[in-house]
């Protein structure tokens, strides 16, 4: 089992027990930048000693040696310390939306406030009132999070999160005299979770785009309703969306009302990340700027923010102006999370969803699937692809329904029979991985089959070796031309395997296998870090949709953002590949 999730908790706690107890902001910072470099590491960090640690970005010698210690002891001597200074429950009311560290360390050292039962007790009694800075806007804010936050429940899937920020938006821009408007955030950025949704609206009129805002008809609750910044707790179930799989009743929804002048500016600083947004400042204090959500400005001793002076910003209308003036080039949102990204000299070429003209993982009815072949051929066809490969269930996919032999004959005979003009019909299989490496067919039978994609669906917590070997050996298998979703997680309830993920990336690279980035929402499967090391390595990537009914065609803009965060070219997607290309290669595992 990986200790990088653990690893990284633990480093994050410390940031912020940290913060709670008042200690150097910068060692607060390094500690949160080491816990994410450990969870977006794809080794596990037991399997790497103090120095190769040290050469990875983020992490220095001091937080090394805690890595190791933690990795051979199963403890990490700071975070034991600092555990028995601060209260548990003050991390339950960090988790409270609006409730930072410095509140909660007010709470803890004035009120002797150690636990959500606590912080309720002192606002029903008034006596929260006695604190500084502590308004009576202030509580009800406090009490609204608490509310939302027993309602609210998990994080939202992106597959969820972007209809809903879809619909305000369009609703919002029909309203008169908005000039511009968009969602930012975690969810512009691509993030396979989504904590809140934030939009930024520029209008001539600021009260008619709140008003329409905050009168929808699926808000359940306005928290705030300010000049600048309007927030609701917005129903999921009342848009018949809780039956795309978030576990959340609610969620809030932030519109921010900013100037034109300054749309670019905003737009940067409220899609993020606060990590590429650190970064940003810090060459903007090394260049006399200050940068704010308002603007780029000549920094100044007046402590009046610059915007509320009448300074004149130096850039801000757009953020390719923004960039520029950083002598940056511009810079995908999905990329700006603090990976290296602002040493680019030029926009790199990322994948886009016009670049994808293949589907090559697709069910029908033959196994669970709610398509005919036909009906998914002319479906695919509508979406301008070139190729559709039919990969219904292998037999030990009971639950699916899964072809034995003599059903995947006659269905191959079915397949090649079919005819959709405009469009080529592949047949194919998504061959189970058995728990211990072989496939599910023999090789006789998957010789026939024009596409195989290889799949885990079975033995999903087994050791990361076992796991390791498992994969690696459907990989070397001749006839295997994609890994599909090869994890195999279901978000939020299933972390699925744990493979060392360079030896996978490295197999599939030197036996010329395709990783599956499987678009389904529910499982971005290789996840974003991931396909970031593939396109590293030069390993070729598949994204597929795993249709099994019509709507999941619409799931491809997720795999293409999960692709977009990986820094994935175009080019290094089979599904991008002409038709001659894409049919070359297929034949190629046929031909030897």
């Amino acid at each position: 089992m990986s200790r990088n999730r653990e690893v990284a908790d633990r480093l994050e706690e410390i940031a912020r027990m940290l913060e709670i107890l008042g200690e150097n902001r910068f060692k607060v910072i390094a500690h949160e930048k080491a816990a994410r470099a450990i969870a977006d590491l794809p080794q596990d960090v037991a399997d790497l000693d103090a120095k190769q640690l040290e050469a990875i970005d983020g992490v220095g010698a001091k937080i090394a040696a805690k890595i190791v210690q933690y990795a051979n002891t199963g403890d990490m001597t700071e975070h034991a310390e600092l555990r028995a200074k601060v209260p548990e429950g003050l991390f339950e009311l960090m988790n409270l939306p609006g409730l930072g560290p410095k509140t909660v360390s007010l709470l803890w050292k004035d009120k002797h406030i150690t636990d959500l039962a606590g912080l309720k007790r002192i606002i029903d009694d008034g006596s929260i009132m006695d604190l500084p800075r502590m308004g009576a806007k202030t509580v009800q804010n406090i009490k609204d999070a608490i509310e939302f936050n027993a309602s609210a429940g998990a994080r939202l899937p992106l597959g969820v999160a972007m209809p809903v920020a879809e619909a305000i938006v369009e609703r919002i821009r029909k309203v008169e005299g908005v000039k511009k408007i968009a969602f930012a955030g975690s969810l512009r950025r691509g993030k396979e979770t989504i904590g809140d949704i934030d939009i930024l609206c520029a209008a001539s009129d600021p009260d008619a785009a709140r008003d329409a805002f905050t009168r929808q008809p699926e808000v359940i609750k306005v928290l705030a309703a300010g000049e600048s910044k309007s927030s609701v707790r917005f129903s999921l179930s009342s848009l018949r969306l809780a039956d795309l799989g978030g576990d959340a009743a609610a969620v809030q929804v932030d519109l921010r009302l900013v100037p034109e002048a300054s749309w670019g500016a905003a737009m940067l600083y409220f899609t993020g990340s606060k990590e590429h947004n650190v970064r940003l400042r810090e060459r903007a204090q090394k260049n006399g700027w200050t940068l704010n959500e308002y603007g780029l400005y000549p920094e100044s001793d007046d402590p009046t923010p610059p915007q509320h002076r009448g300074a004149k910003a130096i850039a801000g209308k757009t953020e390719e102006q923004v960039f520029e003036q950083f002598g940056l080039p511009f810079i995908p949102p999905e990329i700006r999370e603090d990976r290296d990204e602002l040493s680019l000299k030029t926009t790199p070429r990322l994948i886009e969803l016009d670049d994808i003209k293949s589907e090559l993982h697709a069910h029908t009815t033959a196994s669970d699937g709610r398509l005919s072949i036909d009906e998914l051929a002319t479906l695919a066809h509508a979406r301008n692809f070139h190729t559709i490969a039919v990969t219904d269930h292998s037999r030990s996919s009971f639950q699916a329904n899964g072809l034995d032999e003599d059903r995947l004959r006659a269905h191959i005979k079915r397949v090649r029979a079919a005819r959709v003009k405009g469009i080529a019909i592949l047949t194919g299989s998504e061959v189970d991985i058995l728990p211990d490496g072989t496939l599910d067919y023999d090789d006789d039978l998957l010789a026939e089959l024009d596409v195989v994609v290889a799949s885990p669906h079975a033995s999903l917590s087994q050791d990361p070796k076992k796991a390791t070997a498992r994969l690696l050996k459907a990989i070397e298998h001749p006839l295997v031309h994609i890994l599909g979703h090869p994890t195999g997680r279901l978000l939020p309830a299933r972390k699925g395997l744990e493979p060392a993920m360079p030896e996978l990336i490295a197999a599939a690279k030197e036996h010329n296998v395709a990783l599956e980035i499987n678009a389904h929402w529910k499982r971005l499967d290789l996840r974003d870090t991931h396909v970031r090391q593939a396109v590293e390595a030069g390993c070729l990537i598949a994204i597929d949709c795993d249709v099994h009914r019509a709507e999941h065609f619409d799931n491809l803009r997720y795999g293409v953002l999960t692709g977009r965060r990986g820094w994935l070219p175009p080019e290094q997607c089979i599904n991008t590949w002409s038709k001659a290309r894409l049919h070359a290669w297929l034949k190629e595992k046929r031909a030897s």
